[in-house]
């Protein structure tokens, strides 16, 4: 099969499709890989790396799509690159079809095979393809709320570890997925306290063993995260429903109860968001205030530190990859379960329901 990496352009995107050691793989399986000039430079793999082991570069992103047969990338793909995907062609990809309409109808026009990262799932329920994105940015979001606490930038001036004589910040984790644990992992690590809230009483239980007494569990609903919001200085938004859009558990009337600066992280803003009034923002430009609440909405976290995302997303990606490329998406997923888990959009058809669940469309399925 012939594989195609091209350059990310999503907004301050540095991460790239497939590491060199992914490359090497591929061609070892007698398949040829095209990756566009430049692709893994802000990850810090060079032209030269992909050449030495095989790959043969392009110099636009319309070549590799012309080319290829399977896209491999990390980001959905955005206008520019809607006319350049064909009928018939493997994307994979994260797609997060349930925040964006404009991009789930451009990929039905396409007629691609659209399989997402975010819905491969494990029978346990897991999701091996989005864990390690998942797990970066859990720990990015108590290092740029705790950032974002400070007093130059809007915050409430909080330093969340405090210091002797001083207590130290509190932390709201809504979520206890591997988001959640993350982020309270690294805000109990850094010696704040910690209150982490979900509805699933097995995680709830997990997280009361395995973390160190600060940080504490509640139940979620609307009465408890209403009490918790008036008292704590950072939220990290980390709720996940699988391929579907994200909750609402802060409303935009839950703003006026919060403490001037006090942050919101949503992480979950690739779905939507968990907070009412989370729209997506950029590296380049990261936060914006609603009622005095610092809102840090970035929708590729993971982007900040390219190194470390690609190669730890190329870890899980690459096997998908090379039964994707080996066998054929059809024979792939009708084998390999978990994979036909990403399958969402095929031949112009939603087949993932929670997709059609987020529109409110008419079902296509049998």
């Amino acid at each position: 099969m012939v594989v195609g990496v091209p350059k990310e352009i999503k907004n301050n995107e540095s991460r790239v499709g497939m590491t060199p050691a992914g490359v090497f793989e591929m061609v070892k399986h007698n398949h040829t890989v095209y990756v566009q000039s430049g692709a893994g430079v802000g990850s810090g793999f060079f032209d030269k790396d992909y050449q030495k082991v095989g790959a043969q570069i392009l110099d636009t992103m319309a070549e590799v799509y012309a080319k290829s047969d399977m896209i491999v990338k990390v980001k959905e793909p955005i206008r520019e690159e809607y006319n350049l995907i064909k009928e018939g062609q493997i994307v994979f990809t994260y797609f997060h079809f349930a925040s964006s309409e404009t991009l789930t109808q451009a990929m039905i026009d396409s007629k691609a095979i659209c399989i997402a990262y975010e819905t491969v799932e494990n029978e346990d329920g897991s999701l091996p393809l989005l864990t390690p994105m998942s797990e970066v940015a859990g720990r990015m979001a108590i290092q740029q709320g705790a950032k974002y606490l400070e007093k130059p930038v809007k915050g409430k001036g909080v330093l969340l570890g405090g210091v002797p004589g001083v207590s130290p910040g509190r932390v709201l984790v809504l979520g206890a997925g591997t988001v959640g644990v993350q982020a309270a992992k690294m805000a109990a690590g850094l010696g704040a306290h910690v209150t982490i809230m979900d509805v699933n009483m097995k995680k709830l239980r997990y997280v009361n063993d395995i973390m160190p007494n600060h940080v504490v569990t509640e139940f979620s609903n609307e009465l408890n995260i209403r009490k918790h919001i008036k008292s704590h200085d950072l939220i990290i938004g980390g709720v996940l429903l699988k391929g579907a859009k994200a909750p609402n558990l802060i409303t935009r009337d839950m703003l006026k109860e919060m403490h001037p600066g006090t942050v919101i992280v949503d992480v979950a803003v690739d779905q939507g968001g968990c907070v009412e009034t989370t729209k997506p923002t950029t590296h380049e430009d990261p936060t914006y205030i609603i009622d005095d609440v610092v809102h840090y909405c970035v929708a590729n976290m993971p982007g900040a530190v390219p190194y470390t995302s690609t190669v730890a997303l190329t870890n899980v990606t690459l096997p998908y990859a090379l039964k994707l490329a080996n066998m054929g998406w059809r024979s792939a997923c009708n084998l390999d379960k978990t994979l036909a888990k990403g399958l969402n959009i095929v031949e112009g058809e939603v087949v993932y329901k929670e997709i059609v669940e987020a529109f409110k469309w008419e079902p296509v399925l049998a």
